[in-house]
């Protein structure tokens, strides 16, 4: 358990100390984070503070969609950090936020390193004020949604990479590297529409906990998150054309081949057909004891071979 911030701020108290003197004082104002907690933080947040059952029960959940409760004195969000891997792929952080109007909590299974600065740059903030629950939330909601934007930057690199492999005649993993993208492309838009929703319902004010000015800030997080949205979209929208794109160049592709094999299986069975009638092992039969027969059977064979590869190629079959 950390404790990160607490108003006003109490000098060389432990943890536990700074926990008791913020609900000793009715204008205290606490912003604890817990990083992997367990059993004791769990209960620890019951006794403490009070949260709804079900609340609690969701932030020690390993994958709860994003969403957001309000209960009668606080509210209970749960947001996702993102980061992209090459080998893994899309990987989901969790972050649960409990707030009320005295005390923001952040409950995460594991590090996150967007939470981590905007940590770092609150605790390098001048103490000049109690800060508003409204002001952490924002801080770190906003330190969350631009880690968004690199890893879209990445997925859009990635898709005009793909695309610049597409006209140059495709290779065989394209279409497995195209399914792979448009499958990170649907669980980042799984985690940031939910998410965009959760501002909506932050923007409402359901429970008196933020104040007017702080609206300005979760409109412009509801901005945002639409932006992400209609980018992922449009990232999706992009992938489908490339891939119908590439199936259409093969569709066409094949039937040139078919095409081409046709017309070749057409002329040799015309051969064929004449190398299968002089083939005949018939006793009276013309041109058999010829001394030109052989050269007029192929004479015959080049001719009618000839004549279908004219005809083809001026009906444009060739």
């Amino acid at each position: 358990m950390t404790l990160t911030r607490i108003w006003p701020p109490e000098a060389g108290a432990s943890s536990g100390e700074a926990l008791r003197a913020w609900r000793e004082r009715p204008e205290g104002f606490l912003w604890l984070d817990l990083c992997g907690p367990g059993e004791a933080e769990k209960a620890l947040l019951r006794e403490a503070f009070g949260f709804h059952p079900l609340a609690l029960e969701d932030a020690f959940r390993a994958r709860e969609r994003p969403k957001l409760d309000a209960y009668a004195d606080h509210y209970f969000l749960v947001f996702y950090a993102v980061a992209l891997d090459a080998k893994v792929g899309l990987q989901l952080r969790p972050l649960h936020l409990f707030v009320s109007p005295r005390a923001v909590v952040t409950v995460r299974p594991e590090a996150i390193p967007e939470v981590e600065a905007a940590l770092a740059r609150w605790q390098a903030q001048a103490a000049d004020g109690p800060p508003r629950p409204g002001e952490v939330v924002y801080a770190l909601l906003d330190a969350v949604v631009d880690g968004y934007f690199p890893v879209l930057d990445r997925i859009a690199e990635a898709a005009e990479e793909l695309e610049e492999r597409l006209f140059r005649g495709g290779d065989g993993r394209l279409v497995e590297d195209l399914f792979r993208l448009r499958k990170v492309l649907l669980e980042l838009r799984r985690v940031v529409a939910p998410e965009r929703e959760v501002i909506n319902l932050l923007l409402r004010r359901e429970l008196p906990i933020f104040r007017p000015e702080d609206m300005a800030y979760f409109q412009d997080l509801y901005d945002r998150l639409v932006r992400l949205t209609e980018s992922i979209d449009l990232y999706r929208d992009m992938l489908s054309g490339a891939l119908e794109s590439y199936l259409s160049l093969q569709s066409n592709r094949l039937n040139e081949i078919v095409k081409v094999l046709t017309i070749a299986s057409i002329v040799l069975m015309a051969d064929a057909l004449v190398a299968g009638i002089y083939g005949m092992n018939f006793r009276y039969m013309p041109e058999l004891e010829q001394p030109w027969g052989y050269p007029f059977a192929l004479g015959l064979m080049g001719l009618i071979s000839g004549g279908l590869i004219l005809f083809f190629r001026r009906r444009g079959w060739l």
